[in-house]
């Protein structure tokens, strides 16, 4: 049937979501053009990429069960030095706890390529979690899908690449090679009895509808023949997705989601959300897939990932929060006990600026803040991070904290608690104040900062004779 035939023969139905009728305006079938369209206009290269608007809105539609996945030893290895079996296994456990009874950490990728992989996927394998379900990346082969299928997994991600710039400039294919090539390896995992989760790479430089489309809605018949599910991830590559309303395909987060669920009928559980943050997107990309219809977002533990990193998962949780009104059993002091696993035990040095692990994230420094925080800290912390994270409000000490700030830094910095707790009165704290006078009256103007401080209290307990305060 000609596209023509179609529009004369096109069916009207109603629609459940919104009890109106509606009519199915255009078949999707592969635009197989012989040059790439890389979309010149909007990524011109010698300038900053565009983002044009043809104000063509789609509606919210947030699934209504919505979860988070990890790329920390796939994305996440690939920008750091390697894991050892050892910390892969610690970080999973970590994963497990944070994720909570319910499993909101839904999976966990691995590599399986070396036997420290391997190695490690086994082992968390062994711990019988139920969540995060261990799952592999693997390269589009026929000896890696038997891998697969060895070691006992039930989903592995395969890359198969949407762009024109990947499809015509890297594999040296046109659309119909690629879509026939890629079809044929997804085939390859089914016929192992293996549910593909497929990665849409670049798919926010790809033609949605001249491509991206018409490849989803073949890999949903592929699915109804094997009874397999088949997971479609939508990866944002290069970082180029905006969440502006209005914003044109293939840059809009929300387009590319409507399109692929509404038009290629992917149902929102099979729908996963990839983000890169080399235009500080990611977080409110991944956001806006939830909302539009994705019911998984792929992240990483702190962002770490390729070039500028993926989403921080523990953006994410607290994202989850907002959105739903509860955590859903997550447990959100683990996200302080790893990060403190890696600052020790990787020695990876997070930037004390980073949302709820840096160390100065919930740490007021101006003076008239500090005031306010220590008359009520719900002035100045964004919420009970005592409580969720197991970090309390902490004042940087300044000519203006007297001793009662003083006092409150000491708790807070050395986690003081009950009968150790220093209050105004106490020696110790009086020298400090004494000190820090010094240190204004000869000139300075900015803030004490923990280290000169942790210094100075250690010398001064030695001076005393009393124990060093650690933290």
């Amino acid at each position: 049937m000609s596209e023509n035939e179609h529009f004369q023969n096109r069916q009207v139905t109603m629609n459940p979501k919104n009890n109106l009728l509606q009519i199915e305006e255009h078949m999707y079938i592969l635009d197989d053009v012989s040059k790439p369209n890389v979309f010149r206009n909007m990524f011109p290269y010698s300038e900053v990429p565009m983002i044009p608007f043809n104000d063509r809105i789609v509606p919210h539609n947030m699934p209504k069960e919505i979860w988070i996945t990890d790329t920390t030893f796939r994305d996440g290895q690939q920008s750091r030095a390697p894991y050892t079996t050892e910390q892969i296994v610690t970080i999973y456990d970590y994963l497990h706890k944070l994720g909570g009874p319910n499993g909101m950490i839904r999976a966990s990728e691995f590599f399986l390529y070396s036997k420290k992989d391997r190695d490690a996927v086994y082992k968390c394998m062994e711990r019988g979690y139920q969540f995060p379900e261990v799952t592999s990346w693997i390269r589009a082969s026929e000896q890696d899908f038997k891998l697969v299928k060895e070691i006992g997994m039930k989903e592995t991600g395969i890359l198969v690449s949407c762009s024109d710039y990947h499809i015509f400039l890297k594999l040296k294919m046109t659309r119909g090679q690629a879509l026939n090539h890629y079809l044929n390896v997804i085939r390859q995992c089914l016929d192992e009895g293996i549910s593909p989760r497929c990665h849409l790479e670049d798919v926010t430089r790809a033609d949605i509808y001249g491509f991206v489309v018409p490849f989803c809605m073949e890999l949903m018949k592929l699915m109804e023949e094997y009874k397999i599910p088949v997971k479609i991830r939508l990866c944002d590559t290069m970082g180029y997705g905006v969440n502006y309303p209005g914003a044109v395909i293939p840059r809009s987060v929300q387009g590319i989601i409507y399109a692929i669920h509404v038009n290629a009928g992917v149902p929102h559980h099979l729908l996963e959300w990839h983000g890169h943050n080399d235009f500080y997107k990611a977080v409110s990309n991944s956001t806006t897939a939830w909302l539009y219809g994705c019911a998984g977002i792929n992240t990483s533990l702190f962002g770490i990932g390729e070039r500028t990193g993926n989403t921080p998962l523990e953006a994410m949780v607290f994202e989850y929060a907002q959105l739903k009104g509860g955590l859903n059993g997550m447990d959100t002091t683990v996200i302080t006990e790893l990060a403190e696993y890696y600052e020790k035990e990787l020695g990876y040095e997070i930037p004390p600026m980073t949302p709820f692990v840096g160390k100065n994230f919930n740490v007021t420094r101006a003076g008239i803040h500090a005031d306010g925080l220590l008359k009520n800290e719900e002035i100045y912390n964004i919420f009970d991070t005592e409580k969720f994270l197991g970090k309390p409000a902490c004042c940087a000490v300044s000519n203006t904290s007297g001793l009662a700030g003083i006092a409150h830094w000491m708790n807070t910095y050395y986690r003081l608690k009950g009968e150790a707790q220093v209050d105004k009165k106490d020696e110790i704290v009086l020298k400090v104040k004494d000190w820090v006078d010094v240190q204004y009256a000869e000139g300075r103007v900015t803030v004490m900062t923990d280290e000169e401080l942790d210094v100075q209290i250690k010398a001064f307990c030695e001076e005393m004779h009393i124990p060093v305060y650690v933290r």
